[in-house]
C-alpha cells in the first residue's frame, strides 16, 4: 500500500456512541490542530458484529480533515477520548482538491511561529525599564 505524502490530505473517519462525546473530540483535534475541521453526522444507525453478537446502534459519525502528518496525533486523541473498547479510526487518501482548499487545511494543522526574539530586542526591552 503507497502512503500518502506527509504535507498530503486525508479524510479520517471514526464513530461514537454520544454527542457529547462527538463533540469533546472535534474540539479537541481542532484545539491541539491536529485537523482543520470536523463534520459530525448525527443518527446513523450502525449493525455490527462485536464479541459474537450482533449489535444494532445509533452512532455520530466524524469526518475529520486534516494532512497525513497528522495522523497519528489524531488517532491517539481519537482512543484517548473514545469509549468504545476497539475505536474505529480509518484514513482515506483525498487525491485531488481545490487548492485553496488543501491550503487552507495546511494552515489550520500548522503550528503558528514562535517569534524569536534577539539580543537586540531583549537589550532594548532591559534599557527601557531602567
Amino acid at each position: 500500500m503507497a502512503r500518502v505524502s506527509k504535507d498530503g490530505l486525508l479524510l479520517v473517519v471514526t464513530s461514537v456512541g454520544t454527542e457529547e462525546q462527538a463533540l469533546d473530540i472535534a474540539h479537541a483535534l481542532i484545539r491541539n490542530r491536529q485537523a482543520a475541521c470536523v463534520n459530525l453526522m448525527p443518527n446513523v444507525h450502525s449493525i455490527y458484529r462485536w464479541k459474537g453478537r450482533v449489535c444494532d446502534d445509533g452512532e455520530f459519525l466524524l469526518f475529520i480533515k486534516t494532512r497525513a502528518r497528522e495522523f497519528d496525533g489524531v488517532r491517539e486523541t481519537i482512543q484517548k477520548m473514545n469509549t468504545y473498547e476497539l475505536p474505529e479510526v480509518v484514513a482515506y487518501r483525498v487525491d485531488e482538491s481545490s487548492p485553496g482548499f488543501a491550503a487552507w487545511i495546511a494552515s489550520a494543522t500548522g503550528r503558528p511561529k514562535k517569534h524569536a526574539r534577539g539580543k537586540k530586542a531583549v537589550r532594548r526591552k532591559a534599557a527601557a525599564a531602567r
